[in-house]
């Protein structure tokens, strides 16, 4: 399990005096930046091959509130992955400066060609990267029907 430290600073706190949402939001995504680019998914990388990670969804679970003045610390396990790369699915479990979970989140995305705008599968270079990757006991291979398993549609305006 990758874990990575953070101080909750002063703009991190919402009008309630706690941890706000949008930076649990950042703080995950902080975290898979960092676990990716100490596995070798650095920009140089990325800009070789032309790529980027995007997310489909983040679902935040809270259990316990947390407050400015201690550190914590959010974890990162590869929770799923298509054979391909294509899809990846990432869960943060977030601790405060005690080892209590206070927070949870389930986060699925893709990779994206930064030139065509699709979807693409890693590049075998990347795959092997991840291939090296720990999987936790419940790690599942993902498919496309798993991306669409909330069966939400865009609707428009009229």
């Amino acid at each position: 399990m990758y874990l990575k430290e953070f101080e909750i600073r002063w703009n991190d706190i919402d009008a309630n005096r706690h941890l706000g949402n949008k930076t649990y939001i950042e703080y995950a995504a902080h975290t898979r930046m960092s676990f990716l680019f100490d596995m070798g998914f650095d920009q140089r990388l990325l800009a070789k091959f032309n790529i980027g990670p995007i997310t489909f969804y983040e679902h935040i679970y809270y259990f316990k509130e947390v407050f400015y003045g201690k550190p914590v610390k959010v974890s990162l396990e590869l929770a799923g992955m298509s054979e391909d790369g294509k899809f990846f699915e990432f869960v943060h479990n977030f601790y405060d400066h005690k080892g209590r979970n206070f927070a949870r989140c389930e986060m699925m995305g893709a990779w994206l060609d930064l030139k065509t705008r699709k979807l693409i599968p890693l590049p075998e270079e990347m795959l092997q990267f991840m291939d090296k990757v720990e999987r936790p006991e419940n790690f599942k291979v993902l498919t496309k029907e798993d991306t669409r398993k909330f069966a939400k549609v865009p609707q428009d305006l009229s």
